[in-house]
């Protein structure tokens, strides 16, 4: 771990507690900056309790949503109605009841090809940012929320892919997928998504208790290397927990 990086585990009972503590993390997030606000989105099955807390009026009526904007970590490349499509997921549960169209970023999945998809993103990240590279002192992101697949990937970053070395594009596009579904991706980098103030992992399920030891070793690991420059957060179910972090 680099000087200054902060990472943090917290052990939580079940699904349902880690979902309550993610909303309760991300509601501070947006409380901190009182300007515009940029959270990055998760896909698969970890963040959907989390999704579902956000629409209830306890939480909702809590979110400024004129000035949050939503963004997503990587996308499958399929249609945006289809139900394998992240940001699909995310506004059914609570994004269009509840953000404004504008605020709304998907990676936009109708162009001609993942590549393609992935310049069009980057581009609207820019512009978002203002500039054309990243600034350790002002972060991309406030928050930015992760997952962990069985093989040590997260976003769509895998092990020994290409994708993982990538320093300078912000996004790109990943022609084939090592876990199901076994469609192209698309998905933003390591900078990129280091570029966030906090960067929330969400990992349930004793199936990934021994990836998760190996991450926490450091192995050379996208979920390993994906590590905010500012403070990253592992919530972790008490299945999921490694032997050695067990009181």
């Amino acid at each position: 771990m680099a000087p200054g990086e902060k990472r943090e585990l917290i052990a939580v009972s079940d699904p349902a507690a880690l979902a309550k503590i993610a909303a309760e993390r991300m509601l501070a997030r947006i409380a901190a900056n009182s300007g515009k606000v940029a959270i990055g989105l998760t896909g698969g099955s970890s963040p959907k309790q989390l999704y579902q807390l956000l629409a209830t009026e306890a939480y909702r009526g809590k979110i400024p949503w004129d000035r949050v904007h939503w963004f997503i970590g990587d996308e499958r490349f399929v249609p945006d109605v289809d139900p394998l499509n992240n940001m699909n997921v995310a506004r059914k549960i609570f994004l269009d009841a509840c953000a404004p169209a504008s605020n709304i970023h998907p990676i936009p999945t109708d162009a001609a090809s993942p590549d393609e998809s992935a310049a069009r993103y980057e581009k609207e990240l820019k512009s978002f940012y203002g500039a054309a590279s990243l600034d350790p002192a002002r972060p991309l992101f406030d928050l930015v929320l992760m997952g962990m697949g069985p093989d040590g990937h997260t976003a769509s970053i895998f092990p020994d892919y290409p994708a993982m070395a990538k320093t300078e594009r912000w996004v790109v596009g990943v022609p084939k997928a090592n876990v199901e579904p076994f469609v192209p991706r698309v998905t933003l980098t390591l900078p990129a998504l280091n570029s966030c103030r906090e960067m929330l992992f969400e990992v349930a399920g004793a199936e990934k208790r021994a990836i998760l030891t190996r991450v926490l070793d450091d192995e050379n690991l996208p979920a390993s290397r994906a590590r905010s420059v500012r403070e990253t957060v592992w919530l972790v179910d008490r299945a999921a927990l490694p032997e050695n972090f067990r009181g």
